[in-house]
């Protein structure tokens, strides 16, 4: 089937009271893993590519975007395309013709009134082109002309007014919040605030996301997705999952040579991540 549209896949999970999973790929095999676990799980996901996976691969969209495309094709359940975290303008208006839905723009690391600003800016050029846009606040609320910290993170939160007056005055379709949860996380500790939680539920009336989510337990990720968590990014524990077998594959078989050998089971393992963490979300077909 065609790629489906992030924003009403998002709308459908907000809806449901469940939330939809969005994953970041680097790789054909990131991609392949994450349409095969969706399958299992008969659920709709969205496949993100990430400003940081675009200079992976030499600066160049098209190919990860292309092969996403492809995949959706051939799926039997929804994909929608993502381009995450862009502070680059000239990448963010390659997203339009590339097969993308939708966007995150990152100007968190901006002081307050900058970060609108731009924002407002990309708002504006995402709407013009029917793409859904997603943003967020760096630390909320701190002294000014101190640089602001990444809204992930440690010890960052979300300020709910602030969050508010953002969403109404940049226009963005979902808004990443701050409530505990960091990237790049490598174990499962993350504690939730789930008391701010509920009041930025509360003052916005956008979607919420949650990023980070690879270091929130499973128990963290159920209770954010009630309290009204309706995206929840995924990406170091594909990566995780994916390096774990792999070396585990080559431990066992030092003598391997042929590439296809490992990746397969590094590919294998990432799709029962993706499966496992779609089941958790309660997400619906």
């Amino acid at each position: 089937m065609p790629l489906a549209a992030a924003g009403e896949l998002v709308a459908r999970a907000a809806a449901s009271r469940t939330a939809v999973a969005a994953f970041n790929v680097i790789t054909l095999e990131h991609i392949e893993a994450v349409v095969a676990g969706a399958e299992v799980a008969e659920a709709p996901v969205i496949l993100q590519v990430s400003e940081n996976a675009v200079k992976f691969r030499g600066g160049r969209l098209l190919p990860l975007a292309n092969a996403a495309s492809a995949a959706a094709e051939h799926a039997s359940v929804p994909l929608a395309l993502h381009l995450d975290h862009v502070q680059s303008d000239e990448l963010l208006r390659q997203a339009a013709g590339a097969g993308f839905s939708s966007v995150m723009y990152d100007a968190a690391r901006l002081p307050y009134a900058e970060n609108l600003a731009a924002t407002r800016a990309a708002t504006d050029w995402a709407h013009a082109q029917g793409l859904w846009i997603e943003a967020e606040l760096g630390e909320v609320g701190g002294k000014p002309g101190q640089p602001p910290l990444d809204a992930h993170a440690a010890g960052a939160r979300t300020d709910p007014a602030e969050a508010r007056a953002f969403v109404a005055d940049s226009g963005v379709d979902a808004l990443a919040v701050a409530v505990g949860s960091t990237h790049a996380m490598t174990t499962r500790t993350a504690a939730l605030d789930h008391d701010l939680l509920k009041r930025l539920a509360a003052a916005l009336d956008v979607p919420l996301v949650l990023h980070g989510s690879s270091g929130v337990p499973d128990a963290e990720l159920r209770a954010a997705v009630a309290g009204g968590i309706t995206k929840v990014n995924v990406g170091t524990a594909l990566n995780i999952a994916m390096t774990g077998a792999i070396r585990d594959y080559l431990t066992a078989h030092p003598e391997a040579v042929d590439s296809r050998k490992y990746l397969t089971v590094g590919r294998a393992a990432m799709a029962e991540t993706v499966t496992r963490i779609i089941r958790v979300l309660g997400t619906t077909g």
